[in-house]
């Protein structure tokens, strides 16, 4: 039953388990890491979603918002870029086609904001810059607009299952053994 549990539960939050690049989930806050610095990343949709938010894929194509905000107060004193490419992951293409670029620049409020419209589904790159020589970097895979198939939840609901019971299989495989071996030696 409680396997049960788990796999219903991992099913539920599988977006979440999934390691996404430099983004992560702290508490429900959206964070960005470079290096040893922290930056809050939310993105809104407001046509499409109004206003809820987003910290991974987004979820629609059109105008698309995203609001950045240094955690750590250095990051307030350091040149800040933003970068947006595609993932020319299965392309045979051997260049990177830029879909925004902000300079750096030092934000002394530590916010950075910006509206970009997408108007195709697919995969991009975010890649977030500071510092004089941009050595502290977050580079993070992000879609637009990709519609996941319905299957890919109930993974999780049937391997968790499997797993357990092949770990039960083992393990009383392996105390049976031990049982064997303890009985010759008697």
């Amino acid at each position: 039953m409680a396997l049960l549990g788990a796999a219903f539960w991992l099913g539920a939050f599988h977006g979440q388990v999934l390691a996404h690049g430099g983004l992560s989930m702290d508490k429900d806050v959206c964070k960005l890491q470079l290096g040893r610095f922290a930056m809050h990343f939310t993105g809104y949709q407001p046509q499409a979603t109004g206003s809820r938010e987003f910290c991974e894929d987004i979820p629609e194509l059109g105008v698309t918002v995203v609001a950045l905000d240094a955690i750590d107060d250095q990051l307030r004193q350091m040149p800040i870029a933003v970068r947006i490419f595609q993932d020319l992951e299965n392309s045979s293409d051997s260049t990177a086609t830029t879909i925004l670029e902000i300079q750096a620049k030092v934000y002394p409020t530590g916010s950075i904001s910006f509206e970009h419209s997408f108007d195709k589904p697919g995969k991009f790159i975010g890649l977030v810059t500071a510092g004089e020589k941009g050595e502290y970097v977050s580079r993070f895979p992000f879609s637009v607009a990709v519609v996941r198939p319905a299957y890919e939840k109930f993974l999780l609901l049937l391997a968790v299952p499997f797993l357990g019971m092949g770990l039960y299989w083992f393990s009383g495989r392996a105390r049976r053994k031990a049982e064997l071996n303890s009985v010759k030696e008697s």
